[in-house]
């Protein structure tokens, strides 16, 4: 029998749902059975600490770090991860080798219809910086308070009444047969985190032959549109501190590039999009130019320039 490949992820129902999305992936464009792909849970320090925000204790590197630990080791032949969590500048022996398609890419608010729609002075619970500045832009009435964990223990937090409301993505709660819960909130209104909705495939760089089978299940359009939203948090050296928001959508060769920069608490911002050809490397550069010098002082202290 060939020897399977072992596929790490974080041990939360969202990321193992994820990993058997890229197991059945796998399996479907290359004929295997599903044992020849092994699921190897591995606990993260993001995992472990629900207590404080990430940005206090290490931010995203907690959700990868150990992963990246057991593929470097080989441990793990490839590691699965949400984009979005996963930081910018990654290390040079490890590279992205696929993404899978990309599912809805919005915030999701339960406990309300809308923004709008909450009480005066509502609590919302959040650990994103973004969706905190997001929201006290919209309502600067509403108070926001740390809330994390997985989304079993967020939606419960609402359901008791600790919060009035919280924010969650749309692609998490649909992988999780949840796509009854909350009401989408329109990009328009909410424009996502970097990557939102994208799960990517990691591997050791030098692994020729574990990164060519993946890239049997590359979806390029994704690939193309997360990197260049990732090339953007890196031109504006943002990190898990930072309100920023972008999108990028493609249109055969041309993409749309929306960004947006927040105050910490919401009370300036500066938005910017840019349309060029996918393959421009420029575009994330002067779409972050152009945010910068266009930026509010609270905003542009926040980031590079």
């Amino acid at each position: 029998m060939t020897q399977s490949l072992k596929l790490g992820t974080r041990g939360s129902p969202l990321a193992l749902v994820q990993a058997n999305m890229v197991r059945e992936a796998l399996c479907a464009a290359h004929g295997w059975d599903r044992d020849r792909v092994e699921i190897v849970p591995i606990r993260t320090t993001g995992d472990r600490r629900q207590d404080v925000a990430l940005a206090e204790i290490g931010g995203k590197a907690l959700w990868t770090k150990e992963l990246d630990r057991a593929l470097l080791a080989g441990e793990i032949d490839f590691a699965v991860h949400s984009m979005k969590d996963v930081e910018t500048v990654r290390p040079e022996a490890i590279s992205i080798a696929a993404m899978l398609p990309r599912a809805d890419v919005r915030d999701r608010i339960i406990g309300a219809d809308s923004v709008v729609a909450l009480r005066e002075g509502a609590i919302i619970g959040t650990s994103s910086p973004r969706r905190v500045a997001q929201v006290k832009r919209l309502r600067p009435d509403l108070v926001t308070i740390l809330l994390r964990g997985n989304v079993d223990t967020r939606l419960a937090k609402v359901t008791a009444g600790e919060v009035d409301a919280t924010l969650l993505a749309a692609a998490g709660l649909e992988r999780l047969g949840r796509v009854e819960v909350g009401s989408c909130i329109p990009t328009e209104v909410m424009l996502p985190a970097p990557a939102q909705g994208a799960v990517g495939i990691e591997a050791r760089t030098a692994d020729d032959r574990v990164r060519a089978l993946l890239s049997a299940i590359d979806h390029p359009p994704t690939h193309r549109c997360v990197l260049i939203e990732r090339a953007l948090l890196a031109v504006l050296q943002a990190d898990c501190h930072s309100p920023v928001a972008a999108l990028a959508t493609l249109d055969g060769e041309t993409v749309t590039l929306r960004g947006e920069l927040f105050a910490e608490d919401g009370s300036a911002h500066v938005v910017g999009s840019l349309t060029g050809a996918v393959d421009d490397p420029t575009l994330a550069t002067r779409l972050a130019q152009d945010l910068l010098d266009r930026a509010p002082p609270p905003v542009r202290a926040l980031f590079a320039g």
